[in-house]
């Protein structure tokens, strides 16, 4: 089955211009749109899809509160947030969001068709790296709240999110931790069950925010 998305902006213009980009590509089909957070709610309840290109700055519902509402609903879709602003603040917002993506809108359409099919995957869209430098700058200005979630963790696992959050690759763990990347890939997906996490992403914003690692300590 194809990816089914659903392109949300304020901008009628924006999102012919992005319906042209994603229906060129095989395997990728448009099956609503949207000019509000409002309206993405609706269409989205309405169409399920796989993939939402959700703007920002929006009337009525902004599409951070938009993409909140959406992903605190069974199944939900994954969010790719749309920005014309290359902001930490808007990055950071996006990540506790729990979106899976942050695009800018000038990126070329080429890297608009990776970042679907990567989210659709079930990975990131965001560099691990950059990930961490935003959430470490941020996680510094407020003191950490420990999670009861981490009680389910076992020390392996926990080992594996302190290195998660250094925005490292499942290869790299592996050659810390000395084990194969398929274990490496068992161990990132049973914390993510445990700690109710969408993805990586998510992970490196619980252990920053839960104290499991600080900012300028590795």
């Amino acid at each position: 089955m194809g990816i089914r998305i659903v392109i949300v902006d304020d901008q009628a213009m924006i999102r012919a211009g992005l319906r042209m980009i994603v229906e060129t590509e095989p395997g990728m089909e448009v099956v609503g749109e949207a000019a509000d957070g409002r309206e993405a709610i609706a269409v989205s309840r309405r169409t399920r899809p796989d993939i939402v290109l959700m703007d920002i700055s929006m009337p009525r519902l902004d599409g951070l509160s938009a993409a909140r509402e959406l992903l605190d609903t069974p199944s939900p879709p994954k969010v790719i947030t749309l920005t014309t602003f290359d902001s930490d603040e808007n990055l950071y917002a996006a990540l506790q969001a729990g979106t899976s993506g942050f695009l800018l809108k000038v990126s070329p359409p080429e890297q608009l068709i990776e970042a679907i099919r990567v989210v659709h995957a079930g990975d990131a869209l965001l560099d691990p790296a950059v990930t961490s430098r935003v959430i470490a700058t941020f996680a510094s200005r407020r003191e950490p709240a420990p999670s009861p979630r981490l009680a389910e963790l076992t020390p392996r696992e926990l080992e594996v999110l302190r290195l998660l959050a250094r925005g490292i690759t499942n290869a790299e763990i592996a050659g810390e931790l000395y084990v194969g990347e398929a274990t490496v890939k068992t161990h990132v997906a049973r914390v993510l069950m445990k700690l109710g996490l969408r993805d990586r992403a998510q992970a490196v914003v619980f252990a920053y925010e839960t104290g499991v690692v600080r900012p300028g300590v590795t």
